[in-house]
């Protein structure tokens, strides 16, 4: 009994490394490389487009600090979905200088289906013929003043498809909140700061992204209606062999949810999203690892594959359940295995707890001024991190077998960008 647990210890230690080693390289490459990001030689014209269900309360917020950018405001145009609202959100829009259309369709719910009707009405009103690209915004969102002059020198340097850095309006209201944020935070530092410097393809997360006018004309629209359009479209992306780009001064905030109800609902979509993706795309995506350039696409499944949840889980349940036998096996009992399996279990809770820790503190101590909030909070939420993130495992559990529709969040954090980083 002893030799078995050691053995499958040491064997999840093996899978983890094996699928995730390379994470680690990235943390290195995030610690001490910074992409190169040229200087736009040419400044271009772009489309913002805003998908929004009952946000009068934040909209106007982040369309003003659209005008307060530091770019041409003659090559902004803003377009917004008015997403089956049941309040102001179309008359806010329209009252800050947006082109809205209005959306009501009960049947086929969610942002992917809001983001291709605004497209299909643009592209009939012909109101994107001298559009260049479109960045994609939650009308939770404000933007850093320089966002766009950013986010324009990626598209110059020739990506079609670029991502920005997710920053939060509400870092410091609870554990729940810290929690995205901080996780967001890593995504930047140690995942697309790497993967820009290492010249694969990043991956597009929720909000704050471009996309070339020629691929959206290509996909004649925004075909992706699952859970989770975000990934979907960025592993279409991959398996197209696009390589995105991350535009890493090109600063968003956004709201993220404080109360544990509302994000087990938003974690159980999101959780349930890449599910329907691999589903859909997975042999595809599985092949194109073999193809040149292909580890992006390993990198994307092993984003997509909940493999370290489940590793996380079968380590829990096989240490808990010999555990429970050495308390009850007359074998077990006559070989005092109890304090072996107690320390085992033990070691695989505080192993994950530490490693989570680690992540959130090398984030938080990489990220420090961009956290907006005292340093008691930043050190004190490292450590709610990894309770944050295992709360996270019955809710991807649950997601296998759980039937999930897309559900609005209500944004309540109404600030302008001075209020954020004053703090």
């Amino acid at each position: 009994m002893e030799t078995f647990i050691n053995i499958f210890n040491i064997l999840i230690g093996v899978a983890f490394t094996v699928f995730f080693g390379y994470q680690f390289f990235y943390m290195a490459v995030g610690l001490i490389k910074k992409p190169k990001i040229c200087e736009a030689r040419q400044q271009y014209r772009y489309g913002i487009v805003i998908a929004a269900r009952n946000e009068a309360n934040v909209i106007g917020k982040l369309i003003n600090s659209v005008h307060s950018q530091n770019y041409p405001q003659e090559l902004i145009d803003i377009f917004v979905v008015a997403d089956n609202c049941t309040d102001d959100t179309a008359a806010v829009a329209r009252a800050a200088g947006a082109t809205v259309y209005e959306r009501y369709n009960r049947n086929n719910i969610g942002k992917g289906y809001a983001l291709d009707f605004l497209f299909k009405n643009i592209m009939k009103d012909k109101k994107d013929e001298k559009i260049d690209a479109f960045i994609f915004f939650d009308a939770d969102n404000l933007l850093d003043g320089n966002f766009i002059y950013e986010i324009n020198k990626v598209f110059d340097m020739g990506y079609e498809i670029s991502t920005s850095y997710r920053n939060s309006k509400n870092y410091s209201t609870n554990w729940i909140s810290a929690g995205y944020s901080l996780w967001f935070l890593r995504e930047n530092r140690f995942l697309n700061r790497a993967r820009m410097a290492l010249r694969t393809s990043c991956s597009v997360s929720g909000t704050g992204f471009l996309v070339s006018k020629k691929i959206i004309h290509e996909n004649g629209g925004w075909p992706y209606n699952t859970l989770t359009e975000d990934i979907e479209f960025s592993v279409d992306s991959v398996i197209k062999q696009r390589v995105i780009g991350y535009a890493e001064k090109a600063v968003l905030y956004d709201e993220q949810p404080y109360e544990f109800r509302k994000s087990c609902k938003q974690r159980l979509r999101w959780a349930k999203g890449p599910y329907q993706v691999f589903f859909t795309y997975g042999f595809h995506l599985f092949k194109a690892i073999f193809r040149k350039k292909g580890f992006a696409a390993y990198d994307l499944m092993m984003s997509i594959l909940p493999v370290g949840i489940l590793l996380s889980i079968i380590a829990t349940v096989v240490n808990a359940v010999s555990l429970l036998y050495s308390f009850f096996s007359p074998a077990a009992i006559a070989a005092d295995l109890t304090p072996v399996a107690l320390t085992s279990l033990l070691f695989a809770l505080l192993n994950g707890y530490l490693s989570f820790w680690l992540i959130g503190f090398l984030t938080t101590v990489s990220e420090w001024k961009k956290i907006y909030c005292s340093a008691s909070e930043k050190l004190l939420y490292t450590f709610t991190l990894p309770i944050f993130m295992a709360s996270y495992i019955p809710i991807a559990f649950a997601a296998l077998f759980k039937k999930v529709q897309w559900s609005h969040i209500e944004h309540k954090v109404s600030k302008t960008v001075e209020e954020v980083v004053r703090k």
